[in-house]
């Protein structure tokens, strides 16, 4: 018979406690599950309690290396701290962390501000999810620009492989959905259903965890409906094909509380619905929705880790020949708005969309919108009716505003039948004469000065919205600075047109990481890059100077430029270069539209301390297009009715609906502050060296251990699986790799040989131990919950009482258990004969008092339980302690 809290072992479950004697069988509560257990294949174990009665005294070495494990997992399932992650972690990722792993199924909208590591957060939470088995199947949807970058991201930080999805695999017989269990793909491509491929995707095993990147493009509308993207993810959740979602975004609310409450919904649709009032859910956001600021972040010293941006705006004006094609342009874009008010509703909206674009491109450099008249001409001359997609001078953004109007415009460049005016053909051949002798651009020129004179000898990240802008800045650069200090990144890895030097036009390739890895290291001074390439890189490491080639008309595109530099590792304020030419329409635009900005800023700052960041939400509510209608529509207006005109368009910007609406969400969020500082562990991988010397030592190996560096012959009872093996050569417990290969020798929670060591200590049944060096007793328990449905990551947390300097008993967390036993150095030798010498009367009596004040004290550990359940783990005796000594 087994009697009740009696501890038993299982060969599969490991150690458990029992509730219930059936006879054949025992009810046995293991952890967060209780299981009913053939009574033939359990064990009995010996209790803490029996130990300390009977005087069974265990090797010390094992005692602490049991404990340490048990708080080394602790620590890990709640903050994911010794994830294999190859960067130093900050306190608000292991915080965002934290909180996702209390819940199961993990049900979350992160909103952070641009630069502060979402694919880092990301890595964080899954990588103790998948190294405890709990994901098994992800899927991670991102814009396509972005797929690479999470596929390398979570391979080189975390090594966390994923399987690239591509349309060409997903055939009937190629069961991609089935066979592959870890996938990142472009939600753009898989939103479409096309061959089947959707029936196959919910016909495979469903999905433990599914991410979405830029969330904000599962779009709802109430007048017209979901976006494909909207529709695809619905019918995964609402067709139960995914246990656990975690979406990100800059920008949650876009303006209309139907699309964010519809975007909610997809998250908890037993909370959310855009048909709810929204005073009722507003309430229910805090444990669902997550923005930090960038003005709040610190390092672990409570350091903020980010600066002020300076901006530095500057002008230029027109040469003659260039002013007379811009007044040119102007005349032909009148004249199709004018061709365009005689159409019907959907002729007249295509031809406004295709201006807007002209305007655009034009704003860049008359490079740009030069190769796109040329284009359209060489298309209208040779009477081509075809639709046919042309990419090599122009990019083109995920966003969606964007993406409508450069599909009008990409279809007027090929499309013959689509016009802007009946007789389009000699305006074109004007306009491109006009454009034929301006070889040298003064906005370009005026660039080259600002480096000469400002920036002599800086590093300098230059941005741009075209291709063809790109390449007349690079040439520029190569001509001014050198061949060899100039780089590009944009979306396919070439660019045409460039002239070097030498006077020899011709095209270069480059990959973005190289390209990248380059300026990072001082190898080239100069980075020109597109929006498109430039999403998902650092660029921060030798750079704090930025120039916008062109502005582009969005002010949340300019941000999220800045932030390839203002973010976690730069050391320097980071200045930044605006140019405008007073002369225009766009720049007098631009001058009223910041002015705007301060004002909503000043309206914020008194509500907020972080103005800057909840900008980004005010301006991420404008909804689709409304920069776009603002600058193309402004290009019209009579300049003495631009003032009286800007106001009109502009009242609901930032208008008290919008602030309302960003103080709201601002409010019944959760973010990290200096505050929560001190709930983050100061722990991390040199962390675990002690324990797994101590593993080595306790399995009778020597291993070579030189500043953090372990090679080693495996102990035999390691040696489980095909994947260990039989010795490991310079295992290394730090964050700071020199190269990719000693990066995939970075030790920690989920390494297979490191989890072979937690396994084997967690099995011992040592308890009970006198430990060299321990300056107090250290009585060390383990709480769980009682209700097994709370199934979250969280499985137990580990927690011990020991005394304080004042000689009173207090309660201490993991990480301080784990900091104690670090500090001892314990030999491995068998329990002396001085033992014996210990009362167990007064251990018992000192155990109790320990277990009393735990109960006692347990609020201080906001335990993430319903009903916490506390059961005894080890307890360890200072070796000089007497019986005199018991407190």
């Amino acid at each position: 018979m087994f009697e009740k809290d009696q501890q038993v072992q299982h060969p599969g479950f490991g150690t458990g406690s029992v509730i219930l004697d059936q006879g054949g069988t025992v009810i046995v509560r293991f952890g967060d599950r209780i299981e009913s257990c053939e009574a033939a294949i359990l064990s009995r174990r010996m209790a803490l309690a029996d130990a300390v009665r009977l005087g069974h005294w265990s090797p010390a070495l094992e005692v602490t290396l049991k404990t340490q494990a048990a708080a080394i997992r602790s620590l890990n399932d709640a903050w994911g701290v010794f994830s294999r992650s190859r960067i130093d972690l900050l306190p608000h990722q292991l915080w965002v962390c934290h909180r996702a792993l209390q819940q199961w199924p993990i049900r979350l909208l992160i909103a952070d501000d641009v630069g502060l590591g979402k694919t880092i957060e990301a890595g964080l939470i899954l990588w103790p999810l998948l190294s405890s088995g709990k994901v098994r199947r992800l899927l991670i949807l991102t814009p396509a620009a972005l797929v690479e970058q999470w596929q390398d991201r979570l391979r080189t930080l975390f090594d966390i492989r994923l399987s690239m999805y591509r349309p060409d695999v997903d055939t009937p017989k190629a069961d991609f959905w089935s066979t592959h269990h870890q996938v990142v793909a472009s939600l753009p491509t898989l939103r479409a259903d096309r061959k089947g491929r959707h029936d196959r995707l919910l016909d495979a095993p469903r999905w433990d965890m599914l991410i979405v990147d830029e969330a904000h493009h599962l779009n709802a509308d109430e007048d017209t409906g979901k976006t494909l993207g909207y529709r695809f993810v619905e019918r995964l959740v609402t067709e139960e094909r995914v246990d656990s979602c975690l979406f990100f975004t800059g920008t949650p609310h876009r303006g209309k509380p139907y699309g964010f409450w519809s975007l909610m919904s997809l998250l908890q649709p037993d909370m959310f619905s855009p048909r709810r009032p929204e005073s009722e859910q507003l309430p229910r956001l805090r444990p669902v929705l997550i923005r930090n600021f960038k003005q709040k972040v610190t390092d672990m010293a409570g350091r903020r880790l980010f600066q002020p941006v300076t901006n530095h705006p500057e002008t230029y004006a027109y040469r003659e020949a260039e002013a007379d094609f811009y007044q040119l342009l102007t005349r032909f874009i009148m004249a199709g708005h004018a061709y365009a008010s005689g159409l019907d509703q959907s002729g007249r909206r295509q031809v406004t969309l295709v201006l807007i674009a002209m305007q655009k491109i034009a704003s860049s450099s008359v490079a740009a919108i030069r190769s796109a008249l040329r284009r359209r001409l060489a298309n209208l001359e040779r009477q081509v009716a075809q639709f046919r997609e042309e990419q090599a001078l122009l990019e083109r953004q995920d966003d969606d505003a964007d993406a409508e109007v450069f599909d009008a415009f990409l279809r007027w460049e090929n499309e013959v039948r689509f016009q802007l005016m009946a007789d389009e053909l000699p305006h074109l051949r004007a306009l491109i004469e006009a454009a034929e002798p301006i070889t040298e651009e003064s906005k370009i020129l005026r660039i080259g000065e600002l480096i000469d004179r400002r920036f002599s000898e800086r590093s300098v990240l230059l941005f741009t919205e075209y291709k063809a802008t790109q390449a007349l800045v690079v040439s520029t650069l190569m001509a001014r600075f050198g061949q060899d200090a100039v780089g590009f990144i944009n979306g396919d890895d070439r660019l045409v047109g460039v002239r070097l030097p030498s006077g020899q036009e011709t095209q270069l390739t480059g990959n973005r990481e190289t390209t990248a890895d380059a300026f990072n290291q001082g190898r080239i001074r100069f980075l020109v890059s597109t929006e498109a390439g430039g999403e998902g890189i650092d660029l921060q490491a030798r750079c704090h100077t930025l120039i916008h080639v062109d502005l582009p008309w969005n002010p949340m595109r300019l941000h999220q430029r800045v932030g390839r530099l203002n973010r976690y590792g730069q050391t320097q304020p980071v200045e930044v270069v605006t140019l405008r030419n007073p002369s225009t329409v766009e720049a007098r635009i631009w001058g009223k539209l910041e002015q705007k900005l301060r004002h909503i800023m000043d309206a914020l700052g008194h509500a907020m301390d972080e103005p800057e960041d909840l900008m980004q939400m005010v301006l991420g509510m404008a909804g689709p297009g409304f920069f776009n209608e603002l600058f193309g529509e402004g290009q019209g207006v009579r300049p003495e009715r631009l003032d009286d005109w800007f106001d009109a368009k502009t009242r609901s910007l930032g208008g008290r609906a919008a602030i309302s609406t960003v103080l709201d969400l601002v409010g019944h969020c959760q973010s990290f502050d200096l505050s929560q500082l001190a709930d983050v562990p100061r722990k991390d991988l040199p962390d675990l060296m002690p324990f797994f010397h101590g593993m080595l030592v306790r399995n009778r190996r020597r291993p070579e251990h030189d500043d953090g560096v372990f090679s080693f012959k495996t102990p035999e009872v390691w040696l489980t699986s095909p994947g260990i093996r039989t010795r490991y050569e310079g295992l290394i417990f730090h964050r700071h790799p020199q190269d990719n290969e000693e990066a995939k020798r970075i030790v920690g929670v989920g390494h297979q040989v490191f989890d072979q060591a937690l396994a084997q200590a967690d099995d011992w049944e040592a308890s009970l131990a006198l430990v060299n060096g321990l300056p107090e007793p250290l009585a060390v328990f383990r709480f769980m919950d009682a209700v097994t449905s709370q199934s979250g990551q969280v499985r137990q947390v580990i927690a011990g009482v020991t005394v304080d300097a004042a000689g009173e008993l207090v309660l201490i967390r993991d990480e301080e258990v784990l900091e104690i036993l670090n500090r001892c150095r314990v030999a491995h030798r068998e329990p002396g004969p001085d033992a014996c010498e210990r009362s167990p009367e007064a251990l018992s009596l000192w155990l109790d008092t320990a277990r009393r004040h735990a109960v006692t004290a347990i609020d201080s550990l906001r335990l993430p339980f319903r009903q916490p359940l506390m059961a005894d783990l080890t307890l360890c005796w200072p070796e000089k302690m007497g019986d005199m000594s018991i407190r």
